[in-house]
């Protein structure tokens, strides 16, 4: 059973635009934040109910605001080996909520982008349905089928992701396919499009990155 609907965890990687996010925050049961990112709530007048990390990208006048205001603030050494941004993630996983919507894990650094993408490939997250915005584009990833909600036009591209996948079915997309394979390496799944306001798309075997950019940029879909 699902203890809550909607979590947005923001984490201190690049966050571009500030009225899509707010609007995700304001919408969101929990609000949950690693190190720095707290320092982008304070500046926009949000409060997290989470503070999680090493503390050494937050500014010390942050943290004691959110201190202050009885945000629950946990500490983690600097030298460990989970990131921020996955201790953080675990932690909203923990409250099993139906969706979370993850908020500055990409740009900047390509290793964090890189590594964040590979959180997505964690046990603790079946049954979740997480899904990253970099401010243009929506990411999730799919290991049996999934709907695409957006607007003609839409761009959608389709990634192997770890290995070939396998037994691919389209449907409301431009270039369909019908149980076919996409290689992990070949870029044959990039910028299809939507064709209607929905897509679905299925698998039977491997691991799909879905990215959904839609035409009006930056809104919740």
């Amino acid at each position: 059973m699902h203890e809550t609907s909607r979590v947005v965890v923001i984490l201190n990687g690049a966050l571009e635009g500030n009225g899509a996010l707010i609007r995700m925050l304001d919408a969101a049961d929990r609000v949950l934040a690693a190190d720095g990112a707290g320092n982008w709530l304070a500046a926009h007048d949000r409060r997290p109910q989470l503070l999680l990390g090493d503390m050494d990208s937050i500014a010390p006048a942050v943290l004691a605001r959110w201190e202050a205001e009885g945000v629950e603030i946990r500490r983690y050494p600097t030298h460990k080996d989970e990131t921020d941004g996955e201790l953080v993630l675990l932690a909203a996983a923990a409250l099993h909520p139906e969706e979370m919507i993850v908020l500055g894990a990409l740009g900047g650094r390509i290793d964090h982008t890189l590594g964040n993408l590979a959180l997505l490939t964690m046990p603790e997250f079946d049954g979740i349905l997480v899904r990253m915005f970099d401010g243009q584009s929506w990411l999730w990833l799919v290991t049996d089928r999934t709907e695409i909600r957006g607007a003609p036009g839409d761009l959608v591209s389709l990634i192997p992701w770890g290995a070939d996948a396998q037994g691919v079915h389209t449907s409301g997309l431009a270039y369909p396919l019908k149980g076919e394979t996409l290689h992990q390496g070949p870029s044959r799944g990039i910028s299809n499009v939507l064709v209607g306001d929905a897509a679905r798309v299925a698998l039977a075997r491997g691991r799909l990155l879905v990215v959904h950019t839609p035409l009006d940029g930056m809104e919740n879909r």
